[in-house]
């Protein structure tokens, strides 16, 4: 096929796209005087639990049908993936959306990042099974027909066609064509998902898969569900055509392309605009960690770091509040954190995998509830629990600082840093601590530090409480287990859940406030799985003096509309009361003027 072909082609197909894949318009995202709403989220192929979920919520009758009249139900994202039988979830989900619209009710599916993952042929996450069920739309002949087109393609590499055809059948398992027919813009499961919008706001609670980042406020509603939405379906529709034209295979890995396509970008014709529209979506909000699909900001941000802004960006979408799925909650429950402002309700519904169940957020005016698979029922969702640092299940902060406090202690040793190491047990849990002996009277700083931290809702300094240990007075702080220090994190080039530069943003201001002179990187170190900071070391803090650190005098530091809250609720009484027998009155005299001058730091 010639470039001008090629081009004639794209224009065509795109044409298509254009009249067939775009999502609902403008008055299909917001819906106004709701009765009901039922939420769940993070299905991946759970048919089961998302059934006893559904009926649980009474949307859903014995018979499979729909019961839930004028409720609104809203899928939020990610059916697929993981799990067997994403294939039958769909099939209900799209049935049930003819049945509760004739009800006066509707069905919402929004896309999340596993859909649009399965759209785009980004397939590291679809299971055997999830293959197997569509083997039998898969005939034989067109299975040969790319074998061959896979075979020529590695015609260079001398390897025995026998080779060729044990690699094929590791990429492309059976049913795997029918599943990518199935997912192409004119599939029926492709379609169907291409026809969904990415976020709507029913009574001024939003719903979106990943999470309402800054990009949402600046993009609104209509950004997300147009201008980005419209890069998935044009991007799936630039892929078929390079596919048809012989470019590219269905086999090849989402992953690859760029390599793939890198030999075309200076095609003289039609060719280089679609392959840099292919590369291009690897660097868009598509795939951005700060776009809706993929953000977690929401639920991995200290509040001090995610108040203001998504405060911001809900008043862009008018909106009061977010339900949000895509990070499986601590304790499998359904969450809310930031004063109400945010509802987490990705419970790992696939057990095998998550060890979760499912769980439905139900929302019928100004009531929020929750209602499991099983049937059981909360009248509210739980508060997130502050986490820092990994921990063994279940042990929430009040037991955490029992068990430092009251648990057995029995000695480790001094590792590299110098810091005495002890083990903590009680019979049910054992955690590491570092052992500080006090060097002054009244004078705990770990424990100051963790308190301060408490009453700021900064979440990044770990447990902390007054103990003895062999005879000597001192504190014990939690070391958590799986971190890695700043080098380490250097190395693995692993992305944070809450963006770093916010991250030591907060981090300085906690500095300036408890005048800290000693944060090095020996003093740091980030949860392995998130990329979140942990502040310990803090034996040079809390001083006399009413300025700032010599290291922080000329930072700029960002004490934004949470902070200026925070600290303005750390009164003298509240800070004597909390404080007062870790910190003498000259620490706390100065700790309070400090906060003073960060209060005057207008945002």
């Amino acid at each position: 096929m010639t470039g001008s072909q090629l081009s004639v082609r794209v224009i065509l197909s795109l044409a298509a796209l254009f009249v067939i894949a775009l999502p609902a318009r403008a008055g299909e995202w917001t819906f106004n005087g709701v009765e009901r709403v039922v939420a769940i989220s993070d299905i991946h192929g759970a048919y089961g639990a998302m059934v006893r979920t559904l009926q649980s919520a009474r949307v859903l009758d014995e018979a499979l049908s729909w019961s839930g009249g004028q409720t609104h139900l809203v899928i939020v994202g990610d059916i697929l993936d993981r799990g067997p039988d994403s294939r039958d979830a769909m099939d209900l989900l799209m049935r049930l959306e003819d049945e509760a619209l004739t009800a006066g009710g509707r069905v919402h599916v929004l896309i999340g990042n596993h859909e649009v993952m399965n759209l785009i042929g980004d397939l590291r996450y679809v299971s055997e099974q999830e293959y197997a069920a569509f083997a039998a739309d898969e005939s034989e002949e067109e299975r040969e027909r790319w074998f061959k087109a896979y075979s020529r393609n590695r015609a260079g590499d001398d390897e025995p066609i026998a080779e060729h055809r044990r690699a094929f059948d590791e990429k492309s398992p059976p049913g795997f064509f029918a599943h990518r027919n199935a997912f192409a813009s004119e599939g029926r499961y492709g379609r169907w998902l291409l026809s969904k919008s990415i976020m709507i706001v029913i009574d001024g609670t939003a719903f979106v898969h990943g999470g309402i980042s800054t990009l949402v406020g600046e993009i609104g509603l209509q950004g997300v569900n147009e201008t980005l939405h419209d890069k998935v379906a044009v991007y799936v529709s630039q892929v078929e055509t390079l596919v048809e034209a012989g470019i590219l295979l269905p086999t090849d890995r989402f992953r690859d392309l760029p390599a793939l396509l890198d030999g075309l970008t200076t095609a003289p014709d039609g060719d280089a605009a679609i392959v840099a529209a292919v590369n291009y979506l690897n660097e868009s909000e598509v795939y951005a960690e700060h776009g809706p699909f993929w953000y977690r900001g929401n639920v991995a941000c200290s509040e001090l770091i995610e108040a203001d802004r998504l405060q911001v960006s809900l008043q862009a979408i008018g909106a009061r509040r977010v339900v949000i799925g895509h990070t499986p909650t601590p304790g499998r429950r359904v969450l809310e954190r930031l004063g109400g402002r945010v509802f987490e309700v990705d419970t790992g519904m696939l057990n095998s995998y998550y060890d979760g169940h499912g769980n439905a957020l139900v929302i019928t005016g100004d009531d929020v509830s929750v209602i499991s698979e099983n049937g059981e029922n909360w009248p509210a969702p739980t508060a997130h629990p502050r986490d820092v640092g990994n921990r063994p299940v279940g042990l929430d902060t009040a037991a955490l600082e029992a068990l430092l406090a009251n648990g057995k202690a029995l000695p480790i040793g001094f590792d590299a840093a110098g810091r005495q190491l002890v083990s903590i047990l009680n019979g049910e849990n054992v955690v590491n601590a570092v052992f500080s002996k006090r060097t002054r009277r009244n004078f705990y700083p770990e424990v100051a530090a963790y308190r301060v931290d408490l009453l700021l809702r900064l979440g990044m300094v770990p447990v902390s409480v007054k103990r003895e240990f062999k005879g000597v007075d001192g504190s014990l702080q939690f070391l958590p287990a799986g971190t890695i220090d700043e080098a380490k994190r250097r190395e693995t080039g692993v992305e944070a859940s809450c963006p770093l530069a916010d991250q030591w943003g907060a981090m300085l201001v906690f500095d300036a406030l408890i005048y800290n002179e000693a944060r090095f990187a020996t003093t740091i170190s980030y949860d392995r799985s998130t990329i979140s900071l942990i502040l310990a070391g803090h034996s040079k803090t809390f001083a006399t003096s009413k300025s700032r650190p010599r290291q922080l005098d000329d930072v700029t530091l960002d004490v934004g509309a949470a902070w200026q809250e925070a600290l303005s609720s750390m009164t003298d009484q509240l800070l004597k009361e909390q404080l007062g027998d870790v910190l003498d009155k000259r620490r706390l005299r100065a700790l309070g003027v400090r906060r003073d001058a960060l209060l005057s730091i207008h945002p």
